[in-house]
Protein backbone atom coordinates (compact mmCIF):
# COMPACT_ATOMS: atom_id res chain seq x y z
CA UNK A 1 0.00 0.00 0.00
CA UNK A 2 1.26 3.42 -0.94
CA UNK A 3 0.79 6.48 1.22
CA UNK A 4 -1.74 8.97 -0.11
CA UNK A 5 -0.17 11.84 -1.96
CA UNK A 6 -1.53 15.33 -2.23
CA UNK A 7 -2.56 14.78 -5.85
CA UNK A 8 -4.31 11.52 -4.92
CA UNK A 9 -6.17 13.21 -2.08
CA UNK A 10 -7.25 16.01 -4.41
CA UNK A 11 -8.61 13.52 -6.94
CA UNK A 12 -10.51 11.71 -4.20
CA UNK A 13 -12.04 14.98 -2.99
CA UNK A 14 -13.12 15.84 -6.54
CA UNK A 15 -14.70 12.41 -6.96
CA UNK A 16 -16.65 12.67 -3.69
CA UNK A 17 -17.80 16.20 -4.57
CA UNK A 18 -18.96 14.95 -7.97
CA UNK A 19 -20.98 12.20 -6.33
CA UNK A 20 -22.63 14.67 -3.98
CA UNK A 21 -24.14 16.50 -6.95
CA UNK A 22 -25.67 19.93 -6.70
CA UNK A 23 -26.58 21.58 -3.45
CA UNK A 24 -30.04 22.19 -2.03
CA UNK A 25 -30.53 25.62 -3.61
CA UNK A 26 -29.41 24.45 -7.04
CA UNK A 27 -31.68 21.44 -6.86
CA UNK A 28 -34.66 23.58 -5.81
CA UNK A 29 -34.07 25.94 -8.73
CA UNK A 30 -33.80 22.92 -11.01
CA UNK A 31 -37.18 21.63 -9.82
CA UNK A 32 -38.76 25.04 -10.46
CA UNK A 33 -37.26 25.22 -13.96
CA UNK A 34 -38.38 21.66 -14.68
CA UNK A 35 -41.91 22.57 -13.55
CA UNK A 36 -42.05 25.56 -15.91
CA UNK A 37 -40.65 23.44 -18.76
CA UNK A 38 -43.25 20.76 -18.04
CA UNK A 39 -46.07 23.28 -18.39
CA UNK A 40 -44.60 24.52 -21.67
CA UNK A 41 -44.04 21.00 -23.01
CA UNK A 42 -47.59 20.04 -22.01
CA UNK A 43 -49.06 23.00 -23.86
CA UNK A 44 -46.87 22.57 -26.92
CA UNK A 45 -47.54 18.83 -27.02
CA UNK A 46 -51.27 19.42 -26.84
CA UNK A 47 -51.04 21.63 -29.92
CA UNK A 48 -48.56 19.55 -31.91
CA UNK A 49 -49.86 16.03 -31.26
CA UNK A 50 -53.02 16.49 -33.31
CA UNK A 51 -51.75 19.13 -35.72
CA UNK A 52 -49.20 16.92 -37.46
CA UNK A 53 -50.55 13.46 -36.76
CA UNK A 54 -48.77 10.97 -36.46
CA UNK A 55 -45.40 12.76 -36.55
CA UNK A 56 -46.57 15.45 -34.16
CA UNK A 57 -47.70 12.80 -31.69
CA UNK A 58 -44.29 11.14 -31.77
CA UNK A 59 -42.60 14.52 -31.39
CA UNK A 60 -44.79 15.42 -28.41
CA UNK A 61 -44.13 12.08 -26.71
CA UNK A 62 -40.40 12.38 -27.36
CA UNK A 63 -40.44 15.86 -25.80
CA UNK A 64 -42.26 14.61 -22.72
CA UNK A 65 -40.00 11.58 -22.28
CA UNK A 66 -36.89 13.71 -22.84
CA UNK A 67 -38.01 16.20 -20.22
CA UNK A 68 -38.67 13.51 -17.62
CA UNK A 69 -35.44 11.62 -18.29
CA UNK A 70 -33.47 14.87 -18.41
CA UNK A 71 -34.93 15.83 -15.04
CA UNK A 72 -33.72 12.57 -13.53
CA UNK A 73 -30.23 13.04 -14.96
CA UNK A 74 -30.06 16.74 -14.02
CA UNK A 75 -31.07 16.37 -10.39
CA UNK A 76 -29.87 12.82 -9.80
CA UNK A 77 -33.09 11.98 -7.97
CA UNK A 78 -36.40 10.38 -8.87
CA UNK A 79 -38.07 13.61 -7.88
CA UNK A 80 -36.47 15.06 -11.01
CA UNK A 81 -39.06 13.13 -13.03
CA UNK A 82 -41.90 13.31 -10.52
CA UNK A 83 -42.02 17.12 -10.30
CA UNK A 84 -42.27 17.76 -14.06
CA UNK A 85 -44.55 14.73 -14.36
CA UNK A 86 -47.03 16.17 -11.89
CA UNK A 87 -46.93 19.63 -13.47
CA UNK A 88 -47.31 18.13 -16.96
CA UNK A 89 -50.28 16.03 -15.84
CA UNK A 90 -52.02 19.02 -14.24
CA UNK A 91 -51.37 21.10 -17.36
CA UNK A 92 -52.77 18.59 -19.82
CA UNK A 93 -55.78 17.87 -17.61
CA UNK A 94 -56.58 21.58 -17.46
CA UNK A 95 -56.14 21.85 -21.23
CA UNK A 96 -58.36 18.83 -21.86
CA UNK A 97 -61.34 20.25 -20.00
CA UNK A 98 -64.05 22.02 -22.01
CA UNK A 99 -64.17 25.80 -21.81
CA UNK A 100 -67.38 27.81 -21.35
CA UNK A 101 -67.23 28.79 -25.01
CA UNK A 102 -67.35 25.13 -25.97
CA UNK A 103 -63.73 25.00 -27.15
CA UNK A 104 -61.17 22.51 -25.96
CA UNK A 105 -57.64 21.71 -26.99
CA UNK A 106 -57.84 17.94 -27.31
CA UNK A 107 -59.98 16.61 -30.15
CA UNK A 108 -61.89 13.36 -29.93
CA UNK A 109 -59.75 10.59 -31.33
CA UNK A 110 -57.01 8.12 -30.58
CA UNK A 111 -54.12 10.66 -30.76
CA UNK A 112 -54.93 12.63 -27.61
CA UNK A 113 -55.47 9.43 -25.63
CA UNK A 114 -52.10 8.09 -26.76
CA UNK A 115 -50.50 11.41 -25.80
CA UNK A 116 -52.09 11.47 -22.34
CA UNK A 117 -51.44 7.82 -21.53
CA UNK A 118 -48.00 7.72 -23.19
CA UNK A 119 -46.87 10.85 -21.36
CA UNK A 120 -48.10 9.52 -18.03
CA UNK A 121 -46.37 6.20 -18.71
CA UNK A 122 -43.12 8.00 -19.60
CA UNK A 123 -43.29 9.91 -16.32
CA UNK A 124 -43.83 6.77 -14.28
CA UNK A 125 -41.07 4.88 -16.07
CA UNK A 126 -38.56 7.69 -15.64
CA UNK A 127 -39.50 8.20 -11.98
CA UNK A 128 -39.04 4.51 -11.19
CA UNK A 129 -35.83 3.86 -13.13
CA UNK A 130 -33.24 2.24 -10.89
CA UNK A 131 -30.60 4.67 -9.71
CA UNK A 132 -27.30 2.97 -10.45
CA UNK A 133 -24.34 4.31 -8.52
CA UNK A 134 -21.54 5.64 -10.66
CA UNK A 135 -18.55 3.38 -10.33
CA UNK A 136 -15.18 4.95 -9.73
CA UNK A 137 -13.47 2.00 -11.44
CA UNK A 138 -12.57 4.04 -14.49
CA UNK A 139 -11.14 6.89 -12.42
CA UNK A 140 -8.85 4.89 -10.16
CA UNK A 141 -6.36 2.10 -10.59
CA UNK A 142 -7.42 -1.38 -9.72
CA UNK A 143 -5.15 -3.92 -8.09
CA UNK A 144 -2.61 -1.70 -6.48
Amino acid sequence: MRPATTAGAGKEAQRSAGRAGMGGTGRTVSYLVLGVLAALVGGAGALVQDGWFPGGLLLALAGVAGLFYGGVKLTGTRLGAAVPGAVWLITVMLLSSARPEGDFLFAAGIGPYIYLLGGALAGVVCATLPQLPSSGANDSRLGG
